[in-house]
C-alpha cells in the first residue's frame, strides 16, 4: 500500500513575497481591478493603520512557517508530492472548464503567464493514471490532461509553492486542480469528498510510494479576479473576513477539520474563501488529525489572510 505521511497547505500570491515589495504589487492589483471593471478601487483603511516594520516583523511568523515546510520535505524525502491548486483561467477557460482535474502527463514547466519559463519538473504518471482510474470508480468524475502546450503549466497556485520548497529532481510531483473561481463551483462538502477518496486511492499506489500533498490557496481575500457578479455583500478588493478565518483555522487546530465540509459556497463566496476548497481536499485527506504547525497573519498591504500549516500524519496513525 502507498502511504500519506505527511500534509502541508499555506496561502499564496503575497504569500511568498517579501512586505517591502507589497505596496507595488497590490497597485498592480488595483490596477488589474481598474482594468476590468473601469473603476479603481479604493485602499481598505487598515493598509494606512499597518507599517512596513510592523508586517516584516508579523510576516516573519509566516516566512518561519513556510521555512519549516521546505525543512520538513527535504528531511522526509517523500517518492511523490500531489500538490492541490486551483487554477485561474490559467490553463482552463469557460469553454473547458472541469471541476475537479489532474495532470497525467510524464512532466512539466512551471511557466508563467508573460511567456517566462521556470523550473522543469519530472511527474509521476503512473500515480497520477492511478489516481485518475480509482477516483473515477469511486465517483468522483475526475477530468485530466495527458499535456499543456509546450509542457508549460500556467499556474501560480502550484508554481509558488513548488519554486520554495526548491524541489530536487529525486521528487516527482502529481498537480491536481480544483475550480475555484467560477461559478457554480465545488460545494465544500464535495471537495471534502474528494480529499477522502483520494487518500483511499493512495492507499492503492505501489507499497513503497511514500506520499506527501501540499494544498495551496486562501485564506480570506478579495482579489482582482474575484466572481464579483456573483457576491452581494459590503467587501471589497483588499477585504479580510479576519473572524471566518479564525474560526475556520480553530476547526483545524483542534482536529474538526471537517467541520469545513458543512461550510456552504455562498459561506465561501461572502467570505472570499474561495480558495479554501483546496484546504478543505487536504482536511478530506487527513481526517481528524491536529496540524504540527498552523500560524495566521492577515495583511491589508498584502490583500490576504496568510496561513500555513503541516500536519504529521505518519506520528498521528503510530500514535
Amino acid at each position: 500500500m502507498g502511504k500519506l505521511i505527511a500534509a502541508m497547505a499555506s496561502s499564496h500570491a503575497y504569500t511568498f513575497l517579501e512586505p517591502k515589495v507589497w505596496d507595488d504589487r497590490r497597485g498592480q492589483t488595483r490596477s488589474h481591478y481598474k482594468h476590468r471593471f473601469g473603476v479603481e478601487p479604493p485602499d481598505q483603511p487598515q493598509v494606512a493603520e499597518e507599517t512596513l516594520e510592523a508586517n516584516e516583523s508579523r510576516y516573519g511568523k509566516i516566512r518561519d512557517g513556510l521555512n519549516f515546510l521546505r525543512d520538513k520535505i527535504n528531511a522526509l524525502r517523500p517518492d511523490v508530492l500531489l500538490v492541490i491548486g486551483d487554477d485561474q483561467n490559467e490553463n482552463f477557460l469557460e469553454n473547458n472548464l472541469p471541476q475537479f482535474s489532474i495532470y497525467v502527463g510524464k512532466e512539466l514547466v512551471a511557466a508563467f503567464r508573460d511567456g517566462r519559463t521556470g523550473q522543469r519538473y519530472r511527474c509521476d504518471a503512473d500515480a497520477a493514471w492511478t489516481i485518475l482510474e480509482q477516483c473515477v470508480e469511486s465517483g468522483i468524475d475526475l477530468a485530466y490532461s495527458t499535456e499543456f502546450p509546450k509542457d508549460h503549466l500556467i499556474s501560480h497556485a502550484h508554481r509558488e509553492p513548488l519554486e520554495y520548497l526548491q524541489l530536487n529532481g529525486n521528487l516527482a510531483i502529481v498537480p491536481i486542480f480544483i475550480n475555484a473561481i467560477h461559478v457554480p463551483a465545488p460545494t465544500p462538502a464535495r471537495c471534502y469528498q474528494f480529499g477522502e477518496t483520494l487518500r483511499k486511492v493512495i492507499g492503492s499506489l505501489p507499497a513503497e510510494k511514500r506520499v506527501m500533498i501540499y494544498a495551496s490557496g486562501g485564506l480570506s481575500h478579495f482579489s482582482a479576479g474575484y466572481p464579483w457578479n456573483h457576491y452581494k455583500g459590503p467587501c471589497t478588493l483588499g477585504s479580510i473576513c479576519q473572524d471566518f478565518d479564525r474560526k475556520i483555522l480553530a476547526w483545524m487546530q483542534d482536529g474538526r477539520g471537517r467541520e469545513l465540509a458543512r461550510l456552504s459556497n455562498q459561506d465561501l463566496i461572502q467570505n472570499g474563501e474561495i480558495e479554501l476548497r483546496q484546504w478543505i481536499t487536504l482536511m478530506g485527506m487527513i481526517g481528524d488529525c491536529k496540524p504540527e504547525l498552523l500560524t495566521y497573519e492577515p495583511f491589508y498591504r498584502g490583500l490576504l489572510g496568510m496561513a500555513v500549516g503541516y500536519w504529521d500524519l505518519a506520528s498521528a496513525e503510530s500514535a
